[in-house]
């Protein structure tokens, strides 16, 4: 009966703590979730290749410019 108690206590231990850290995380974003290291963000449009006109994503451009 102990056993069964300590368990639904941890459980909801648990779901508590996963709940508060995600209230945190999406109230204070960290920069992180809005740019890439190169500092790109996530949600741009696709730009122009300056060659041929067809659509790259902006992380492409920016490796095809540093040389990877």
């Amino acid at each position: 009966m102990v056993v069964k108690r300590l368990t639904q206590i941890y459980m909801i231990a648990v779901a508590a703590l996963s709940l508060v850290s995600l209230v945190y995380v999406y109230t204070f974003p960290p920069a992180s979730m809005f740019a890439s290291r190169e500092g790109v963000p996530y949600f741009s449009p696709k730009v122009a290749n300056p060659e041929n006109n067809k659509p790259l994503t902006l992380n492409q451009l920016i490796r095809h410019y540093r040389g990877d």
